[in-house]
């Protein structure tokens, strides 16, 4: 006699719930880091600092119009953060927090820049994209197309939109952050996609994208 199969259980967990609490783990975790970090442990900074420096180098690429410089502008978010953990408390997640000190890290660079010409151009734009995008990954040239989009939003659009839809904040916390009500935020968001969406189609056909952002 043939003994039944042993059943499998299935994960029943929508996926949507599934992602969501797997993304509030990750926060956790980063800022559960940051704690570690302000108590002395060298093994927390290298796992905060690898956790979180891809992102805080698209913030500030995207912030400050600067690719050439966003490494220098993610670095000095790093020394301004590692010397201010003894002030974290955890009460706002560890990417909220650091993603604040990147804006005020490109805030001051233009205050230390005043007399600069006009930050970048499309190539510019095209080298910081292909350095955050592998190559021979799905979407690698929509992802130069989008940088260069990017490039077109007005400011505060641009910001709402790579704090929410790249760096992943929630819409609550990139209000905090960008100091301006949560409806405003996703007022951006919702005009900076709705933007981008028809000016992907547009260049899709071959047709000129429309400079009205």
């Amino acid at each position: 006699m043939i003994s039944p199969a042993p059943s499998v259980a299935h994960d029943t967990t929508p996926h949507t719930e599934r992602t969501r609490d797997e993304k509030t783990s990750t926060e956790e975790s980063i800022t559960a880091w940051a704690l570690a970090a302000r108590a002395g442990d060298p093994r927390a900074v290298e796992n905060f600092v690898r956790a979180l420096q891809r992102d805080v180098r698209h913030y500030v690429t995207y912030l400050s119009h600067n690719p050439q410089a966003a490494d220098d502008l993610a670095q000095d978010t790093f020394v301004r953060a590692l010397g201010s953990l003894h002030r974290f408390e955890g009460r706002s997640s560890a990417r909220t927090w650091l993603l604040s000190i990147a804006r005020r890290a490109v805030i001051d660079s233009y205050r230390h820049a005043s007399a600069r010409p006009r930050l970048a151009d499309t190539d510019a734009w095209q080298a910081a994209a292909e350095g955050a995008q592998e190559r021979g990954l799905p979407g690698f040239d929509e992802g130069v197309v989008l940088a260069d989009l990017l490039e077109a939003l007005p400011d505060e659009r641009r910001e709402a939109f790579v704090l929410t839809q790249i760096a992943g904040l929630p819409y609550a916390e990139a209000a905090e952050l960008s100091d301006c009500p949560i409806g405003t935020v996703r007022s951006r968001v919702a005009r900076a996609r709705a933007w981008l969406i028809q000016s992907l189609h547009d260049a899709e056909r071959g047709e000129p994208v429309s400079t009205e952002a």
